[in-house]
């Protein structure tokens, strides 16, 4: 009994050891993806966070910021087929997450933001197409977790965003935004890996809320 309690006190040990690895080195590459202003220093992190992804095959959270960091860059990026390119790989790691862990609200709103980002490369021609896709996967997230202030935060850009176009009212879209400012200001998540990002863009939205 004493060699069983031994071996099983052993392997919470190591397991700890390992968690405790993971998030260590999860914590810096999030970072890097936050603060990156080269297109150099957001693919070192990408990369950091793919092998990452390799050998912990049971977590969402490195395809989740690789996903992210590919989208940062096509935010960057002017030429439409690099654009699309950097959305190819941000969808892909995003479906790979899914794969782990098809639930978590925060995978499918980065989707949306994905398809939403896929817009502005051609409005015209996208925009009825992945608009509504960005829509459905914002509204999934929220259904998924209705306190998940980036979703809250994307849905409100998104409506905003719809509103100006047809010439309509923004009251709903300001409103989801300060509810999603709020939700920014008290939210506490009890995972140190998750997504802290969206507030600064919901701010500036607000802005031009009337």
């Amino acid at each position: 009994m004493k060699t069983l309690t031994f071996f099983f006190a052993l392997f919470i040990s190591v397991a700890t050891v390992a968690s405790d690895k993971y998030t260590e080195q999860m914590t810096k590459h999030i970072h890097a993806v936050y603060t990156a202003n080269t297109t150099e220093e957001y693919q070192a992190a990408i990369n950091a966070l793919d092998r990452i992804a390799l050998a912990e095959k049971t977590k969402w959270e490195p395809y989740y910021y690789s996903a992210f960091g590919n989208l940062m860059l096509a935010t960057r990026e002017n030429d439409k087929g690099k654009k699309d390119a950097f959305l190819d790989l941000a969808l892909a790691s995003i479906e790979k997450g899914k794969i782990i862990l098809a639930t978590e609200s925060e995978l499918i709103a980065l989707e949306g933001f994905v398809h939403m980002i896929r817009v502005t490369v051609d409005p015209a021609a996208r925009g009825q197409q992945y608009s509504g896709l960005a829509f459905q996967s914002f509204g999934k997230a929220l259904s998924l977790n209705s306190n998940n202030p980036r979703a809250q935060a994307l849905m409100a850009q998104m409506q905003f965003g719809t509103a100006q176009f047809f010439g309509s009212s923004t009251t709903e879209a300001c409103g989801l935004a300060l509810k999603a400012l709020e939700l920014f200001n008290t939210q506490n998540p009890g995972n140190p890996l998750a997504p802290v990002w969206g507030k600064e863009m919901t701010v500036e939205l607000l802005k031009k809320c009337k």
